[in-house]
């Protein structure tokens, strides 16, 4: 198994720092309550939580164990919403089964062949006009450029965890099966030993 997409090195940066992400969560105010959502690489569970508050049903995957089961915690005390353990490579469902998929700095952890094969899962499990709401680092980070060069734009840092960083265009020819609805880079100041530093990830929804 490659380096990059070994759950091990998620497991443990969960172990060391226990909740890893947190800041603001994307609003989804374009997702109506009804709709049946899949979230790819759910993490601690910070963007389940924002839908399942809202009584969306939800889907969440990730192949971390440890991921999974803070996930899962979300979702029991939310009463609502499943959490299973898959790879985004290859999704245990059936085509056409979301009408909404969420993938927030999950695909740019994955090597270019994987990057493909996720968006093809994607457009195969996504119902017709659903939508895919896509979120990763843009080319413009800070930390582009951060550590050991694994493939073009793509860095490994000391946790052993590889982040890939977009150009709006190769983002948008990713997920060449799916139409572009709107796509934006978000830029905002870190600081940083006293220092500015621009922090930038790109937004993007496409539509089946």
């Amino acid at each position: 198994m490659d380096l990059n997409t070994n759950s091990d090195f998620w497991d443990n940066d969960y172990k060391r720092r226990g909740k890893l992400w947190g800041g603001a969560v994307h609003p989804l105010l374009g997702i109506p309550p009804d709709s049946h959502v899949l979230e790819l690489g759910c993490g601690n569970g910070k963007t389940l939580a924002n839908l399942v508050n809202r009584g969306i049903n939800v889907t969440a995957v990730d192949f971390s164990p440890r991921a999974a089961t803070m996930s899962r915690q979300v979702a029991q005390h939310a009463g609502t919403g499943n959490v299973a353990v898959a790879d985004a490579r290859t999704l245990p469902f059936s085509p056409g089964s979301f009408d909404n998929i969420i993938a927030f700095h999950v695909i740019g952890h994955a090597y270019e062949k994987d990057r493909a094969r996720i968006a093809r899962e994607i457009s195969r499990v996504i119902r017709k006009n659903g939508l895919f709401w896509f979120s990763d680092f843009s080319i413009e980070d800070m930390r582009a450029g951060e550590g050991m060069v694994v493939e073009p734009q793509t860095f490994k840092r000391g946790t052993g965890i590889c982040t890939h960083y977009f150009t709006e265009p190769e983002a948008k020819a990713l997920f060449s099966d799916l139409t572009l609805m709107n796509m934006t880079t978000r830029r905002w100041a870190m600081r940083v030993r006293g220092k500015d530093h621009i922090r930038a990830e790109i937004i993007a929804v496409f539509q089946k």
